[in-house]
């Protein structure tokens, strides 16, 4: 199971970032194998663990644990391919954050989930899914997130966006002060997701490079694309993308699953066999997947693993996890630190 990957575009901004500081990053993309062909080969993607990875290795090179704040001031929409490009066309500011949201699968996937776009009578949310638990290895990539959706939509309305309020779910770092500067107001830490608000004036500034052809034309050309990825992906691919999010304190069932695929569950009982795969051996796959990303990559405790991946107790976590390895986890985490 792949946890989820992104547009090799990500990295431009990182690099920018950088160069800012006086640091050339080309050594440091090419031992992630990110060399000049690769950053140019269409449609290029990164693993989020290994993307994960080099943001770290960034943050520690620049010695600035708020790097991904200013990468992602830096993300232009060309870093995004064409959902980036349909945004700059929209007609609105809130066109462009609902194409960006829309069009995400087109340069990101991840397990855990997708963006959302979430609008009432005096305002939206832009939503990003939830990543916990939180580390140096991730944090990262919401302050990116949410700083780029800023830049980004300011430069559709060419002019600065102030969001009304801007949340993330983990707790306040120790670099907390450089978000002010960056959102135009103070961040709430320990909230129940991570996203920004914007009331109804910002989401109505108009484009005034709009081009009413050019936007329908984009719109159609991300829709085909989105229309083919999903009708490319298999059954087993659609089960275990809903497993990971629905795994946070409970044991999904096939019902479950069945009825977010608006299938009778019987029928993707037998779908799944067809594909020569079945529930059990997904749910299975997944939590053994993500169960060995949380120990390699970040330093959350086995009870709380457990809690993640849907056992009744850490005890019933360890046991499959030595069977699935043939090690307990803690014998496997420090297996990973000795060859690191």
């Amino acid at each position: 199971m792949k946890l989820g990957d992104l547009s090799v575009g990500f990295v431009h901004s990182l690099a920018d970032a950088l160069r800012l500081r006086g640091i050339e990053p080309d050594q440091l993309l090419l031992d992630y194998g990110l060399d000049a062909a690769r950053l140019a080969e269409p449609q290029a993607r990164i693993s989020i663990p290994r993307y994960m990875r080099l943001g770290h290795a960034a943050m520690q090179l620049a010695q600035d644990p708020a790097l991904g704040l200013e990468m992602g001031r830096l993300r232009k929409p060309s870093h995004l391919g064409l959902a980036g490009l349909t945004a700059t066309q929209a007609p609105t500011l809130r066109e462009a954050a609902r194409a960006l949201v829309r069009f995400e699968p087109l340069y990101a996937s991840n397990y855990r989930g997708q963006s959302s776009f979430h609008e009432d009578a005096q305002g939206a949310w832009i939503r990003f899914y939830s990543i916990s638990p939180y580390n140096a290895f991730n944090r990262f990539v919401v302050d990116t997130v949410l700083a780029s959706w800023i830049s980004q939509l300011g430069a559709v309305v060419s002019q600065s966006v102030a969001p009304r309020a801007v949340h993330v779910e983990f707790d306040p770092t120790d670099y907390h002060a450089a978000y002010e500067p960056c959102f135009g107001q103070p961040v709430e830490f320990g909230r129940e997701h991570n996203q920004l608000r914007l009331d109804q004036a910002t989401l109505s500034l108009r484009n005034p490079d709009h081009c009413p052809g050019t936007w329908h034309q984009l719109v159609a050309l991300c829709e085909a694309e989105l229309h083919q990825r999903t009708r490319a992906r298999s059954l087993r691919d659609q089960v275990t993308q809903l497993i990971g999010p629905m795994l946070k304190g409970q044991e999904p069932s096939l019902e479950q699953v069945a009825a977010r695929l608006r299938l009778p569950a019987w029928t993707l009982r037998r779908k799944l066999a067809e594909e020569g795969s079945g529930f059990r051996t997904l749910l299975n796959d997944t939590r053994r997947d993500l169960a060995i990303a949380y120990i390699r990559d970040t330093d959350t405790a086995f009870g709380e693993i457990a809690w993640l991946l849907g056992f009744t107790t850490a005890e019933a976590f360890q046991r499959a996890f030595k069977r699935w390895t043939g090690q307990p986890p803690g014998e496997y985490r420090r297996m990973l630190k000795r060859q690191s």
